[in-house]
């Protein structure tokens, strides 16, 4: 249209924002073709983009911000027509928010196709509880000239560069990325808030700052955007209020998800799983536990590896479309699981070294205990203070990874294994169980697992069923268990005894050695003398048939 080509030859003056023979010309234009008009303006005074909607809306094209920084704004203006009087609405503010417009205005359009009034708002700081725009009054086309639009560029981003109430608090942050928690309850809000509450957890000890945890209820998750197009433009802007660059769903997204989130907002997107694999990448010390969680996280990335932005994935040309080769999304893939491969090979390494060195210890005959539980109930603790060893603790989720192995002396048997494992958590990525096998066959050459439960928690009964259906998973329910109850000291001494009474546990403070007498007792009496097993050990089998020999040896058919 001609009409359209000549809206680009225009040129606004550096010090107005808009003159009224542009704002006329727009209404009449948008008023003949029945439809909404907007336009991009740069600071200079040139259109950028012109964008044609519909007679009720208008829908902008993917806009890439040219200023990243939190106090500086877009340097675009975008001006749009309204042709049913209706003022700024809740998709032009969202829109001002999320792309840091200048300022939006919207001119009103009557039934005669003439502009008769101007509506504006612009961004200002704020905290959380408030809007981050302000919406002025109608003006008149008169009243525009009165406005220096340099100079509210001026004022409005020094206020932004100003420390406010929000920003003072940012120090104290120590330099900590800042998050939103959102959560989706389709069924009972009560485990859903246990759940984003775990999830917290598990992102304080990830080292971030949680400015806030969200819960929406809905009948299901949204197939595309979770928890809605319109509750994530929400979320980007308390984001942008928050100084917030991150969201984490306590869902697992599918790589659709999070590629409509992505072009919704330009924020950071975890989801649960990718955050514990983050929990376990910052946990991880030795060489075998790097392997195992990088292998973990490359086989949760592979299905999930998207690019936003397609300029080249989707080459092609030639006879039948062959293309001039692999695009570049293609290659990355093919990398990721050569990268798997190798990482595999070397898993199995890992599995045999730890099969030899579990062999050298049956040939000893001494007992192996290993202790299991969720996350955070104190197994790591609770191994120090019987072994009087230093292995490091802390009250956050998964503290430890690595399997650590001290000699304990007990009563009646002599000396034993006591072992500590890598702590459960409900929802455990498979990927990450998968990755952890050769740590986690350790638990299958136990006498006895010493199932450690925080008494402390709310949702004790609930952790304990995510062990047992792990154990279950991993095929180790069928071995000899003894439930021990810690954190004693800050529980009601009668509830803790009622559950130890339904669940044949024992009560004990990790903590305190004078309340773990019982716990040796129990122990002692479950487990076979040093030497009996050292005679047993003494015969190994060796050949898949079944034979089995004895070590100075002599041979005997089964």
């Amino acid at each position: 249209m001609k009409s359209i080509e000549r809206i680009y030859r225009r040129r606004l003056p550096l010090e107005q924002i808009v003159t009224p023979e542009l704002a006329r010309y727009l209404a009449q234009i948008s008023w003949e073709v029945n439809r909404q008009i907007g336009i991009l303006v740069d600071r200079r005074g040139y259109i950028q983009q012109v964008v044609i909607g519909e007679a009720k809306q208008i829908f902008l094209p993917e806009i890439k911000r040219r200023r990243s920084a939190a106090e500086r704004l877009s340097g675009l203006r975008y001006i749009h027509t309204h042709l049913d009087g209706e003022p700024l609405g809740r998709e032009d503010l969202t829109d001002l928010a999320l792309l840091r417009f200048d300022c939006i205005l919207a001119i009103q359009v009557d039934s005669q196709g003439l502009a008769r009034s101007v509506h504006a708002a612009n961004l200002i700081p704020g905290d959380s509880s408030e809007r981050p725009w302000e919406v002025s009054e109608p003006l008149q086309l008169s009243a525009l000239s009165s406005w220096s639009f340099p100079e509210l560029v001026r004022n409005l981003e020094k206020e932004f560069a100003r420390p406010g109430p929000a920003a003072a608090r940012r120090p104290s942050d120590s330099g900590r990325e800042r998050v939103l928690l959102v959560g989706v309850a389709t069924a009972g809000s009560a485990e859903a808030e246990e759940s984003l509450k775990e999830l917290k957890d598990l992102a304080e000890s990830s080292n971030v700052v949680v400015v806030d945890s969200i819960l929406q209820r809905r009948p299901c998750v949204h197939p595309q955007f979770v928890v809605g197009l319109g509750k994530i433009k929400d979320l980007s802007i308390q984001a942008m209020q928050t100084g917030a660059g991150m969201i984490i769903f306590d869902q697992n997204l599918t790589a659709a998800q999070v590629r409509s989130v992505s072009n919704v907002t330009d924020l950071k997107i975890l989801d649960r799983t990718q955050l514990i694999l983050e929990l376990f990448a910052q946990r991880a010390k030795t060489r075998d536990g790097k392997i195992q969680v990088e292998l973990a996280q490359l086989r949760y990335r592979l299905p999930r590896l998207v690019h936003r932005n397609t300029g080249l994935s989707r080459l092609a040309g030639g006879i039948g479309g062959m293309g001039p080769g692999e695009t570049k999304l293609e290659i990355d893939r093919r990398r990721v699981r050569e990268r798997i491969h190798r990482l595999e090979k070397e898993i199995e390494t890992i599995r045999k070294e730890r099969g030899v060195q579990r062999a050298q210890r049956t040939r000893r005959g001494l007992p192996l205990v290993c202790l299991v539980g969720y996350t955070n109930a104190g197994k790591s603790t609770l191994l120090n203070t019987l072994t009087q060893s230093n292995v490091y603790t802390a009250s956050r989720m998964f503290a430890t990874l690595d399997p650590a192995t001290r000699k304990l002396w007990l009563q009646g048997v002599g000396e034993i294994l006591l072992t500590d494992t890598v702590g459960f958590i409900r929802d455990l990525p498979a990927d990450l169980v998968a990755a952890f096998r050769a740590t986690l066959e350790e638990l299958r050459q136990a006498h006895v697992l010493v199932h450690v439960i925080d008494g402390a928690s709310r949702v004790c009964e609930k952790q304990m069923a995510v062990v047992e259906s792990m154990l279950q998973e991993l095929d180790l329910d069928h071995l000899p268990r003894l439930n021990v109850f810690n954190k004693s000291d800050l529980t009601d001494p009668a509830e803790t005894a009622n559950l130890c009474r339904r669940y044949d546990g024992v009560p004990v403070c990790a903590l305190d050695p004078s309340t773990l007498e019982a716990l040796l007792r129990r122990l002692a009496a479950r487990l076979p003398a040093a030497g009996a097993l050292s005679r047993a050990a003494n015969c190994e089998f060796s050949s898949p048939a079944g034979s089995f020999r004895r070590r100075d040896g002599t041979g005997y058919g089964v």
